[in-house]
């Protein structure tokens, strides 16, 4: 399937699910040279918002990622809210959904400092901030979060001194 965030983005919209985004395409967003083919999200776990992700998943046909198709898997609220991160595959592409990401308390601790974000066509998101973003990169600290730490940093001193970025 080809990756398309925004159709994604548009559907959970449409749904009304409660989420921040986080991982590579959040930093994407904010400015950071990172390409990424897949849509990392922090989801809020109360069970009215569970139940709107279960539509948005079912709409985008979601299937769990990197398991044989035979294997039983129940995509409801109540198999959401007995896990914390659930790893799929939809006709928009690889979605990765995580109650509690890496150094974080999840939803509620990310959602205290995201960024209101408008991706055009009416598409509207909460994004992580560059700060908590770094903050699960290094809690992760698996090489390719410490190679996107440094540039997330670079990012936000970029930010701060309120400098163009850098033509590559």
């Amino acid at each position: 399937m080809p990756f398309d965030p925004y159709l994604a983005l548009a559907t959970l919209q449409r749904h009304e699910v409660r989420f921040v985004m986080i991982g590579g395409f959040a930093g994407a967003i904010l400015g950071s040279g990172v390409l990424t083919q897949d849509l990392d999200l922090c989801y809020r776990r109360d069970d009215e918002n569970l139940e709107r992700l279960v539509a948005a998943l079912e709409e985008l046909d979601a299937r769990l990622r990197g398991v044989e198709e035979d294997v039983p898997f129940v995509l409801d609220a109540a198999t959401l809210r007995n896990g914390d991160s659930f790893t799929f595959q939809t006709t928009a592409g690889p979605i990765d959904i995580i109650g509690t990401p890496s150094g974080t308390n999840g939803f509620h601790d990310l959602e205290a400092a995201a960024l209101d974000m408008d991706l055009g066509d009416g598409v509207r998101v909460r994004v992580a901030s560059i700060d908590d973003l770094m903050r699960m990169k290094r809690a992760a600290a698996r090489p390719k979060d410490l190679i996107h730490l440094e540039q997330l940093a670079a990012l936000r001193d970029q930010l701060e001194s309120k400098e163009p970025p850098a033509e590559s």
